[in-house]
């Protein structure tokens, strides 16, 4: 059976876009669109959809008003916007989104995050949901913009290492290269897009965030970790949350 997607976007093109994208799909299947928050809200009531696709800035009702007005019985809302600032990010997960695509995004990353959130949770796993929750809410923590191309990256990074641990002694070998598939790039540019997010996070003075987070001083301020070392650490409190 099919998962059923509403769009809630004022962006004529975009919502086209994605509802051609999804109209061959044997998993997705668009049953409705709005181009207002009013209209969004009325939607999800009446069709009750598995995913809501939800724009920020739009008319008579704008995305955080529509998370504020949905019920408790509501769908896996992925928020979509040009206005990916750690303080739009937050708050969009604060008011009950799951996940947060800075626009624009290609839509084969739609369908994968989709993907992510449709797939049945491990036993003894993190829900999907919460682990993305978490990796983007220290995101925001140690200062990793969400309209980096890092940002996606070190994300898939992490959570690969969460399912499978053992895969951060073979980063070059199978971390990147997988990711690398995942985005249609290369894993050189994996490599360098990772390593400018954590460069970022150092550059904006984060780091005794970091180290408040472990709990534990981590690191200096003229420290920084190697790639492997930073998609470990963080990979490693994930595991031992979700224990």
């Amino acid at each position: 059976m099919k998962k059923s997607i509403v769009i809630a976007d004022d962006n004529a093109g975009l919502v086209m876009g994605l509802k051609e994208f999804f109209a061959d799909s044997d998993k997705y299947e668009v049953v409705g669109t709005a181009s207002n928050g009013v209209e969004a809200v009325a939607l999800v009531e009446k069709l009750s959809p598995d995913f809501l696709l939800l724009d920020i800035v739009m008319p008579e009702l704008d995305g955080f008003g529509v998370l504020t007005s949905l019920g408790l019985k509501r769908p896996t809302v992925i928020m979509m916007s040009q206005l990916a600032t750690d303080g739009f990010v937050q708050k969009a997960l604060r008011y009950g989104a799951s996940y947060f695509l800075a626009k624009p995004f290609n839509f084969d990353t739609m369908r994968t995050t989709l993907d992510e959130f449709s797939s049945p949770v491990p036993v003894k796993k993190q829900p999907r949901s919460t682990l993305d929750e978490k990796i983007a809410n220290l995101f925001i923590s140690v200062g990793i913009p969400a309209h980096i191309k890092g940002y996606q990256f070190l994300r898939e990074a992490i959570k690969m290492t969460v399912d499978s641990p053992e895969i951060i002694s073979s980063i070059t070998k199978k971390l990147y290269p997988t990711i690398a598939e995942r985005f249609e790039t290369s894993p050189s540019k994996v490599e360098r897009a990772i390593r400018h997010a954590i460069e970022v996070a150092w550059n904006r003075g984060k780091i005794e965030n970091i180290n408040h987070i472990f709990g534990i001083k981590v690191y200096a301020p003229n420290e920084k970790p190697t790639n492997g070392e930073f998609i470990a650490l963080i990979a490693d409190k994930m595991l031992l949350e979700g224990a």
